[in-house]
């Protein structure tokens, strides 16, 4: 593990170190005003943070001016978030946000290339998704107070999947452990997707996984489901309890998605990308596909999003320091 962190630090460091060479450049030729809009994406075609960048985009449009996904895959998005800090603040370039790109990646690589808060303002929140407590054939546990129960009586000996450090399963494992005083043991695999293949294959007994991974999975009753992460039940699963109601009080953990520009963008630029997002979350089309996905939708001014992901920052940022979890140094 020491050795693969410290190999990936090296490459984040040469990402990064490569990327600030070329950004004044780049900043300087930034999209002109009346040009297109983009939203700049720190992962690769096809996954979730793009599905969900890519349903908003294509009904947006803000003064005539159409709106793009760019991809900036690499570093946890911390490639991208660092290209959208170093823009020019002219409503012209913008970064989908979440927990990882402003809390996690940037405290486990120590990043000192932007500040997640200094740097960037917030536009608009479009929504939260829960997770769900995951179990495979291997967890005897049949409720979230038997996982517990199970986990004090043979500390570290009970194991969990998720996609490595730092992501978003991996962290509400950590958030779990930490609210229930328990130790579980982490084993990192590919993905969510290779963890629930070996939890189907009953060698792995349980997971925190993103609702749309989930889903499949609940539906088809291969996998179950013993609570959902939010502070409110999920509208995808109404029968499945909160976290807290099947037994483990102020836990909750929301996967968010949200727009965010360079600090310096005019006040009444971000104010009418705001209004423009809020316009299409409300579209039937847009609602069913991302409810679809497990969000909940926002309708928060930019004022109440950058307070929501300050909050969050400082929510993640103490749960590293707390449980002493090292990244890329």
């Amino acid at each position: 593990m020491k050795t693969a962190l410290k190999l990936h630090a090296l490459l984040l460091s040469s990402a990064l170190t490569a990327l600030g060479a070329t950004l004044p450049a780049m900043a300087q030729t930034g999209a002109p005003a009346g040009g297109t809009i983009r939203i700049v994406v720190g992962a690769p075609p096809g996954g979730a943070n793009d599905t969900v960048a890519r349903i908003v985009a294509q009904h947006m449009q803000v003064d005539g001016r159409s709106v793009i996904i760019e991809n900036k895959n690499g570093a946890a998005s911390m490639i991208a978030a660092q290209y959208v800090a170093r823009s020019r603040p002219d409503g012209s370039t913008l970064l989908l946000g979440s927990q990882t790109t402003i809390a996690v990646a940037p405290t486990l690589q120590n990043v000192t290339s932007f500040d997640p808060l200094r740097d960037f303002t917030g536009v608009a929140l479009i929504g939260a998704a829960p997770q769900v407590l995951l179990a495979g054939p291997k967890l005897k546990a049949n409720s979230v107070s038997e996982l517990i129960a199970q986990a004090k009586a043979a500390p570290g000996d009970i194991d969990f999947c998720s996609g490595g450090i730092g992501t978003s399963p991996y962290m509400a494992a950590v958030l779990f452990a930490q609210t229930a005083g328990v130790q579980l043991h982490s084993i990192p695999f590919a993905g969510e997707q290779a963890c629930i293949t070996e939890m189907l294959a009953g060698r792995l007994p349980f997971m925190f996984a993103n609702a749309p991974t989930a889903l499949p999975y609940i539906q088809d009753k291969r996998l179950r489901a013993l609570a959902v992460t939010s502070a409110k039940r999920a509208a995808f699963a109404p029968q499945l309890p909160t976290t807290a109601e099947a037994g483990l009080k102020d836990y909750e953990v929301s996967t968010w998605m949200g727009l965010l520009a360079p600090a310096a963008t005019p006040p009444e630029l971000v104010d009418k990308i705001n209004k423009e997002v809020r316009r299409v979350l409300r579209l039937p089309d847009v609602r069913e596909k991302l409810e679809a996905q497990g969000y909940a939708l926002a309708d928060d001014s930019p004022a109440q999003f950058t307070q929501y992901y300050k909050a969050d920052r400082e929510k993640w940022v103490s749960v590293i320091e707390k449980a002493g979890i090292k990244g890329a140094q």
